[in-house]
C-alpha cells in the first residue's frame, strides 16, 4: 500500500508493504508503512525530522498511526535492548525483580541518564511482569533477528 505524501508528515524514505513483516501480526495488521521524513509538527524556520508507523483501518488512513521523533525511536530501542538484557537473568529474583532495588539501569545521555526500572506503581506487577517476561521469551526469535540485523547496521556504520 502507498504511503500517503499529501498529509502533514512528508514522506522522505519509506517501507511500504510493512504488513508481511510486522511481527505476530504480520499480514493481519493495520500498520501498513513506515516512514521517515519531515515531522507534522514543525514550525516555519523549524525543521524536525520524525519516523512514522502508517496504520490503515480499510477505508482511510487511521489516526492512530504515530509520529515519532528519530531520538525516540532509538531511545525506545535502547529501552528495549536493556529490559532484554535484564530478562536474560531475571529469573535468579522470585518476583523476577528486586522489591527493595527496583532500578535496573541508568543509561548515560545527553548529559544526564534515562533511568530503566520496574514499575511498582503498577498495582499488578508481580504477575504483569511475568506475563511481559513469558512474551519477551516467546518473541525470542523474532526480536533476535531485528537486533542482529540491527547489530550489524550498527557495526557498518562504525559503531
Amino acid at each position: 500500500m502507498k504511503i500517503p505524501t499529501t498529509l502533514k508528515h512528508k514522506p522522505v524514505i519509506v517501507s511500504e508493504n510493512y504488513e508481511s513483516i510486522d511481527g505476530r501480526k504480520a499480514r493481519n495488521t493495520d500498520a501498513k508503512g513506515l516512514s521517515l521524513g519531515l515531522a507534522q509538527w514543525n514550525d516555519r524556520g523549524k525543521l524536525d525530522i520524525s519516523a512514522k508507523v502508517w496504520r490503515h483501518a480499510g477505508e482511510k488512513w487511521s489516526r492512530q498511526s504515530e509520529e515519532l521523533p528519530m531520538h525516540r525511536v532509538l531511545d525506545l530501542a535502547i529501552l528495549i535492548c536493556r529490559s532484554s538484557l535484564y530478562f536474560q537473568d531475571a529469573y535468579r529474583f522470585p518476583k523476577m525483580y528486586d522489591p527493595d532495588n527496583t532500578m535496573i539501569d541508568r543509561v548515560g545521555l545527553q548529559g544526564d541518564a534515562m533511568s530503566v526500572s520496574v514499575c511498582t506503581d503498577n498495582p499488578m506487577i508481580d504477575d504483569d511482569i511475568k506475563l511481559f517476561s513469558q512474551a519477551l521469551s516467546d518473541d525470542g526469535e523474532m526480536i533476535g533477528e531485528r537486533l542482529r540485523v540491527l547489530s550489524s547496521l550498527l557495526k557498518e556504520m562504525g559503531y
